[in-house]
């Protein structure tokens, strides 16, 4: 009897240590959303290259948050930056779809919401594990980065329409096994890593949709 109750206390607690790390977690990806909103505001005059140095100073904070990830202050810290620079490497491009179709932007962020809300709540729900469609997510992101290269330098009717698709479709796999992590865990120490990677989940899909609704054109 005593240990029956002893494991239905440890279920109550990892069921509690789960809801306060997704709970955390999603805070830091509001936080992170913030600061990149903040970083597109303030770096929408400043120029290509500052937003080329933002973007290598994100990249930065990527690399510093898996050495930091002991030092909860420091990871954090490193978050935020992380969103702030990308709002400012990707300031140019939003100013000029706000200024060109400002209603592409909001059809792309109400799509994003419901595309992340649904792919992550599958995610989050499934017992299956997920790991191998990670493994073939990533596999499919780098012959998606090799057919955008191929589309700078050779016109495709349509190209730019069947990347945003193709990267959808890619980008539902990352969201579902990053939300299947995010149940997974236990470790509160992880919360900003998986923070990172959801709003990099986020910022992918507003791009793509971004590309869909304002008509396959316009990628900066």
């Amino acid at each position: 009897m005593t240990q029956a109750v002893g494991y239905r206390d440890m279920g109550v607690m990892a069921r509690s240590q789960a809801h306060s790390l997704f709970a955390q977690t999603m805070g830091y990806v509001a936080v992170t959303t913030a600061m990149f909103a903040l970083g597109a505001y303030l770096g929408r005059h400043l120029g290509t290259g500052v937003g080329f140095i933002s973007f290598l100073g994100a990249f930065a904070c990527l690399i510093g948050m898996r050495f930091a990830i002991r030092n909860i202050t420091l990871t954090v810290s490193l978050l935020l930056a992380f969103g702030l620079l990308t709002g400012l490497g990707l300031s140019m491009t939003l100013d000029y779809y706000s200024s060109a179709n400002p209603q592409a932007l909001w059809q792309a962020g109400g799509a994003t919401a419901l595309f992340i809300a649904g792919f992550g709540a599958g995610g989050y729900a499934t017992r299956r594990d997920l790991t191998a469609l990670a493994r073939i997510s990533f596999w499919a992101l780098l012959a998606l980065i090799a057919f955008g290269v191929v589309l700078i330098f050779v016109s495709i009717p349509g190209g730019a329409l069947v990347y945003s698709v193709l990267g959808l479709v890619i980008f539902a796999g990352y969201t579902m096994f990053d939300f299947q992590r995010l149940r997974r865990s236990q470790d509160i120490a992880s919360a900003p890593l998986m923070a990172a990677s959801i709003f990099l989940d986020i910022l992918n899909v507003f791009l793509f949709f971004l590309t869909i609704f304002s008509g396959g054109g316009g990628r900066e």
